[in-house]
Parts: structure tokens; sequence; C-alpha cells
């Protein structure tokens, strides 16, 4: 943040010109006898309308602005995050399933905010639609009023809330491929009446899927003879959907005060149906060789806030919400496996989760001394989650019979104070300090495990600087930071889920209640170039230090494997990015008006514990692009673009025996936006036009040689029209 734009007393004197007022004309008779009068025009700076938050905030930030999440008529957010810069999409985009990576990181690294909170667990990222989000804050490097854990960096969703004239907006839209189809459709309303303004918004999607997913099993011997292979034929069927509401009211008091309401529901289904045929080239078959599944699921997620901002004397200002949250998931799977055509294995597991909690933020901020901005305030937040598995499993060829009904209950508290300053020490230099301290408390209890309480606390200092070259448009950042990673609450829970055929890469899975969070010490520089209108070159380094690495270990009990996370030693990530966007007119004259931008992201790590090559976090990725280009006509009714995006392939050891592997994935999107009346445009897109297949692996390996699967996943090019009409 700028002090400009905290505290509108600290603007600066450089915003485009606004005539001055002219005194009216005295009557005929009194006129001067002049032949000629000349009205001047003065030219009245202040910094509201030329900030730029990429390059006027202390705290690196980069703002995506709605128009360029819709631009490709995406209907999942992570087809949008796939464009970004210095972002990446793990396990593919589309409503397929994936993650979103700062740095190459996930799994907790990089932190998701709605609103500048966190976002409810349990919540899936991709059940958010783009049409419900007004802009997204990619930060790199911490900040006191956030939360820290945030090792690779915050992404912060903030849903659309602003209201300046009365708009109606409805889109509909279809996408088709060889696999699956997607339609959707949002309504956006808005308007004002006075003091009070609304806005409300709606999307719904649905997404009909048909696609093969194959995997093979081979195991070597120690001298790398094959002495067992098999291949799985596996077809996944399903058709998910959702709908999103997030209304939202404003309210200005007399008294100049502000109160808004803003509230996020979702409700999402799913069928899924699938099959699988295990077909053993060589050596034993495995216990089961024909699968049959399905399942059935609801979730739904109800978050609310009201917030109320007081102003105060001398530009000091009072900020505080209380929210409540909520969400409810239900599931049943059935599943019936088959040795030679004889049901061997009949499975029915329900499954329920709940969560509910509430959170307090308050923000007291004031000009503090000259040239500072003081803010401090706290965050806490209390929640209450119950899950039940009861499972049901006959095996008719034995004629025995295993059920279970397993509860578990956690309750999270959560604390965070923080202050932190600003100071524009001139007006090429600003820093920024702040601490927070924040502490989690975790109590785990159910009826097959002992009662548990995790406790952790970090305290973190922070500073950051934005220094401009003198006589240039060049400047300079550097930020020191302490951020963690603490264990998600279903990491903590020492309750067993089981896998049917049991081996070293398809193992059972239990939490740890004896987790610590990653603690990492990070240091961030960046050396930004502006050398015209909406024209930048970047380049940025970073490291992080990273304390009490949690891996996932593989461990062998009563004849069963068994994967559950573990805290083992040290980590250090390093990372180098690039970027450039400009316009074409920037670098050439009387040229078409054309908007160009790539970007190059580098990321090295290790883990101390763990022997290379390859030993990296969490399946990083090493390296990632992205290529665009947009272009307009000059009467504006078409606009077109290209879009590229490409992760090299992920080999990662896990630990002394297991490793990783990720393919590389290279994504061409390409879009057209046609304006057919004032009212009325037409915007097509096709994704994914190279068709890029995935490969995965998981190996283990020891004495007694290797067990590798490798999954595949067919690529399909999706085609999208939607009709979009404001009025």
């Amino acid at each position: 943040m700028s002090l400009a734009t905290a505290f509108p007393a600290f603007a600066q004197t450089d915003t485009p010109s606004a005539p001055a007022p002219v005194t009216p004309p005295a009557p005929a008779s009194a006129q001067p006898k002049t032949t000629t009068d000349t009205i001047q025009t003065v030219e009245v700076k202040g910094g509201a309308n030329s900030y730029d938050p990429r390059r006027d905030d202390t705290a690196s930030k980069i703002v995506v602005s709605n128009e360029e999440i819709k631009r490709y008529g995406d209907t999942s957010i992570l087809d949008v995050f796939k464009r970004l810069p210095g972002i990446t999409v793990a396990g593919g985009g589309g409503r397929g399933g994936g993650e979103i990576r700062m740095r190459g990181l996930g799994s907790g690294y990089t932190q998701i905010l709605i609103n500048g909170e966190r976002a409810p667990a349990g919540f899936s990222i991709d059940d958010l639609s783009p049409d419900v989000i007004e802009r997204i804050e990619i930060l790199r490097a911490a900040s006191a009023e956030f939360s820290t854990q945030s090792i690779a960096g915050t992404i912060n969703i903030v849903l659309k809330r602003t209201v300046r004239t009365a708009q109606r907006e409805v889109r509909v839209g279809y996408g088709k491929s060889e696999e699956a189809s997607n339609p959707a459709a949002s309504v956006q309303l808005s308007d004002r009446a006075g003091k009070l303004s609304y806005t409300l918004g709606a999307s719904f999607w649905r997404y009909n899927f048909d696609r093969p997913s194959p995997f093979d099993d081979v195991r070597t011997d120690p001298q790398g003879v094959v002495t067992q292979a098999s291949r799985t034929e596996q077809q996944d069927r399903g058709s998910p959907k959702g709908i999103n509401l997030t209304p939202r009211l404003n309210w200005t008091l007399e008294n100049g005060d502000t109160i808004s309401w803003q509230t996020l529901f979702s409700y999402n289904r799913n069928n899924y149906q699938g099959d699988a045929v295990t077909d053993t080239l060589l050596g034993p078959a495995p216990l089961y060789d024909v699968r049959d599944m399905n399942s059935k699921g609801t979730s739904g997620l109800a978050r609310s806030d009201l917030n109320w901002v007081h102003n105060l004397e001398d530009g000091a200002k009072l900020d505080l919400k209380l929210g409540v949250n909520g969400s409810r998931n239900r599931g049943t799977w059935r599943e019936f496996d088959y040795n030679t055509d004889r049901l061997a294995r009949d499975s029915t597991v329900l499954s329920d989760t709940d969560e509910r909690g509430v959170t307090s933020v308050g923000k007291y901020s004031t000009p503090w001394k000259k040239d500072h901005a003081l803010s401090m305030g706290w965050d806490a937040g209390y929640t209450e989650r119950d899950d039940g598995r009861a499972e049901n499993e006959l095996f008719p060829l034995r004629g025995t019979r295993n059920d279970s009904d397993e509860r578990a209950d956690a309750t999270i508290e959560r604390l965070a104070l923080f202050i932190q300053d600003e100071w524009n020490i001139s007006k090429q230099w600003s820093m920024y300090a702040g601490l927070r301290w924040e502490g989690i408390e975790t109590t785990t209890e159910g009826n097959t495990f002992d009662t548990a309480t995790n406790r952790a606390s970090v305290f973190s200092p922070l500073a950051q600087t934005l220094y401009k070259l003198p006589d240039s448009r060049d400047q300079v950042r550097l930020a020191l930071t302490r951020t963690f990673k603490a264990p998600a609450a279903n990491n903590l829970i020492p309750r067993r889920f089981t896998t049917p055929n049991n081996s070293q890469t398809e193992p059972d899975y239990r939490g740890n209640p004896d987790l610590k969070p990653e603690l990492a010490t990070g240091i961030d520089a960046s050396y930004e170039h502006y050398w015209a209108e909406k024209a930048l070159l970047s380049a940025s380094v970073s490291v992080r230090r990273i304390e009490d690495y949690t891996r996932q270990g593989l461990v062998f009990e009563e004849g069963r494997w068994i994967q559950t996370p573990i805290n083992d030693g040290d980590a250090v990530s390093r990372s180098l990015e690039l970027e450039a966007k400009f316009p074409l007119s920037a670098v050439l004259k009387d040229v078409p008006d054309m908007d160009l931008r790539a970007s190059v992201s580098r990321n090295w790590s290790s883990v101390d514990a763990v022997p290379g090559p390859d030993n990296r976090l969490d399946r990083q990725t090493p390296l990632s692009a992205n290529l665009g280009v947009d272009y307009r006509t000059k009467d504006g009714k078409l606009t077109t673009g290209a879009s590229f995006a490409f992760n090299s392939s992920v080999p990662t050891r896990v630990n002394v025996e297991q490793f990783r592997y990720q393919s590389v994935r290279r994504d061409l999107d390409v879009y057209a936006l046609w304006k057919v009346a004032p009212k009325y445009q037409v915007r097509f897109a096709v994704s994914n036009l190279l068709r890029t297949d995935g490969v995965s692996e998981s190996t283990y390996v020891d004495e007694g040689g290797a067990l590798r699967r490798t999954s595949y996943s067919e690529g399909y090019a999706m085609g999208r029209v939607t009709l979009e009409s404001r009025f």
C-alpha cells in the first residue's frame, strides 16, 4: 500500500490536469475595455488518478483486473491463473482439478485469500467462478496485515464490490471438446439509491466429461529385469455442477462512516462413475483385476462478513469486520472389486464433514509523524470441524465383512496481532516495516485415536523498501520476511484411509498429530524499468531457507504400506523471475494497437535430508514461461489475442526410496471478442490447442528392486462461445 492511497493527505502532485474554475463575466456595462480576454488553464495535480499499485506501492503487488480475468471467457479460475506471470497450475486446469502455485510451490506454500482472509478448509478454489471476481492481487512478499502463512507468496481474490453506476450484465456460454461439454451462465446486477448501493453476482456452471485414465504398473528386480507388468484401462465419467452467489450491500452514513455486508454462497454437486480393467502381462495378477466405482457428493459453503469503517480525526480510520462461515460436505462412494469375474469385495463408504466458524478482524490506521502511515490490529478466528466416515466391506468369496464407523472432531483457535508503518523518506524512497505474531492451536479427538493438541506460534518481523532512481523510470525493491506453513487440520488427524490394492505406490494415508509448522526466512529483490506508458521490464530474485520441512513419509505396518507427513530437516528454495509487458507502440511507430507480454520463472530447491539429484521441494516446477499478445482494431469492435503457457518436466526425489515425475505441459489458448452492438458482444475462445497429453509417475526403489506406476491423461482442445449483454 502507498501513503497516497491510505491517506489522501500524502498524495503527490502528479495527476492529469483539470481546469481551474473561471469567474463569470461582469455585466456588459461594467466590462473593461479590452479587445481580448484570455482564459488561463491551471493544472491541479493529485496522486489518486495516476496511482499504479504495481509501481507505487512499497510492498510488491501485481493487480489483475476484471477485464484480464474474463478475457478468455473461462468458467474455471484455474484457467485464468495459468496465464499469469510467476504462477503455475499443477495437475491441470479446467474442471479437472489443479493447484495454484507461486515459485512452483503449492500444498500450503502459496496462500490463497478471499477478500483478505483465508478460505475455509475444504473449499476448492476451482468452485469459484471468474465472473464473481473483481480483481486478483499477487503479493510476492509477506506483509503484516495479512497472514504470514505465505512462504511462496500470497494470492488475494477480491470479490466484486465496486458500484459506480447502474449495471445489468448477462453472460451465457457453452464449451465443447471431444471428452467434455461445459455450459455456463452468469448475471451481474448493481445499482445505487442515495447512500445505499448494492451488487449481486450469480453464476452457474456444469461440466460433463467422459475420458480415459489408463495407467501401467511395472516391477523390476535389482538388476532391472521386469518381473511383473500390468496395464489398467480406466474410464471416468462425471457431471459436476455448481452455483455461486455473491450479494453485497453498502451504506454511507451521515457522518461519513460506511457499513458493508458481503456474502459468498457456493453449492456444488458431483456424480461420478468409473470402471477399470487390469490386464496382467507378466507375473502374478493383482488382488482385484476389475473395479466398478460410482460416487455422489454435495458440498456447500456460506460465508458472510459485516464491515464497518469509521473515520476519526486527523485522517485516522478504524476498520472492523465480523464474519461467520460454514460448510457442509456429504459423499457416498460405492465400489465393486472383482477377481476373475467373481465379486470379491463390495464396499460402501459414507462421509460427512461439517465446519463452522467465526472471525474478527480489526485495524486502526493513522498518519503518524511526518510522511508516516501507521496501522495496527488483530485477526482472530475460531473453527469447529466434525468429520465422519462409515465403511461397510463385504467379501463374498471369504464370507466375511468389515464394518467401521470413525468420527473425528477438531477445533482450531487462531489469533494474530500486527503493527506496521510505511514511511516516505523522500520522493524517491519509501520503506515498510511490520511485526506480526500469529498463534494457532488445533485440538483433534475421535473414537479411534487419542485426543491430541497441536500448538504453534510464529513471530514474523517484515521489512520492504522501494527506491525510485533519480531522473529515470527505474526502481529497485528489497524485502526481508519471516513466514511459515502451518499443518492442515486433516494432516493432523491420525485416522487411516485405506486403498484396495495396497502397495508402495498406492499406500494408505494417515495424519500425524505431532507435525510442527515449517518456518522460512526469506529475501526478495527486484529491478523494474518503466520506459513508456504501460511498458514494464522487471527482474526479481528470491531465496527461502525453510526449517522443519514437511515431507510425505512411507512406513510398513501390519502388512500394509502407509503414507504419513513428517518433519524432516531443512530445505532451501531459490527463484528467478523475468517479466516484460508493453504496447507495440512503445517500441515502433505507426503500428496496430497491440499489447505484448512475456514472463519466465526459474526455480531451484533442495531438501537437506534427501540425497540428490532432484531432491526438490514438493515437486517444484523448475521452469515456467508465459507469452501473450492482444490486438484491437481501430474502431474497437474486435479484440483478439493468444496466450502460451509452458511448464517443464518435474522429476522429484521425495525420500531415499520414493520418486515422482510430471511431464512437460504446454497450453496454447486463443480468443476473439466481437462487439456486434453497443450492448451486445460475442466472445470466442479455444483452449489447449496443442492437445498436450500428460504423464505422471510414482516410483518406489529399495534393495529388492523397483515398483513404478505410470498414469496417462489425454489432452483435448475445447472451444467456447459466450454471448454477453450489458444494459
